[in-house]
């Protein structure tokens, strides 16, 4: 079976999980994956290399064709760890204080920020609880650019809860789409009483 799937334009890191998704569901054959940039190329070959599967990559006016040659079942031999076939949760909260992630251009950290959230749909580990603070409430209300990425993670279980002091601040209480309001006392019990929690 051979079979082509078109990510050009698509950013990190749905190329991978895309053609990871297509690898899962393929027997014996090939897929070719297009991509329009460099990042998604490497990551792609990186895919293959760690599910022992042989990878050839064309360019061809500014477009990489890679094709992955595929017999049997996977075998993982390192890292990738999504997409998820029955996801578990790790008792892990997520501390989100802004609607962007890392320092710099806010553009870049909107589509980062999008990417980590999409990514954590299609982990194999989700974490228990996302709880957001200050400017990271806007992630959870009308004109978020992620709800359908939280709603399908509140979906799988995980607790999603909003700063109510942060909502009220921002005025966009009544714009809540997504999860629950909490106030401090809440967000540092479920923090401190979980077995690790990162901020971002």
């Amino acid at each position: 079976m051979n079979k082509e799937i078109d990510l050009r334009g698509k950013q990190c890191p749905i190329p991978v999980i895309q053609t990871k998704k297509a690898l899962e569901k393929t027997g014996s054959g090939s897929i070719v994956t297009i991509v329009d940039n460099d990042t998604a190329k490497e990551n792609i070959s990186k895919l293959a290399k760690s599910m022992n599967l042989k990878a050839e990559i064309k360019e061809a006016k500014g477009d990489f064709y890679i094709e992955i040659y595929k017999q049997g079942d996977i075998q993982i031999s390192e890292g990738l760890e999504f997409p998820s076939k029955s996801a578990k949760k790790e008792d892990l909260t997520i501390l989100i204080t802004r609607d962007t992630l890392g320092e710099g251009d806010r553009e870049l950290g909107e589509v980062l920020m999008k990417g980590y959230i999409y990514t954590l749909t299609e982990a194999t580990k989700t974490p228990r609880r996302l709880l957001f603070l200050n400017g990271g409430v806007k992630l959870t209300v009308e004109g978020s650019l992620v709800i359908d990425h939280l709603r399908k993670l509140e979906e799988k279980g995980v607790e999603i809860l909003s700063c109510g002091a942060c909502l009220d601040y921002y005025k966009v209480k009544n714009q809540l789409l997504v999860g629950g309001i909490g106030n401090m006392y809440d967000i540092v019990e479920k923090s401190n009483g979980a077995a690790k929690t990162i901020t971002l």
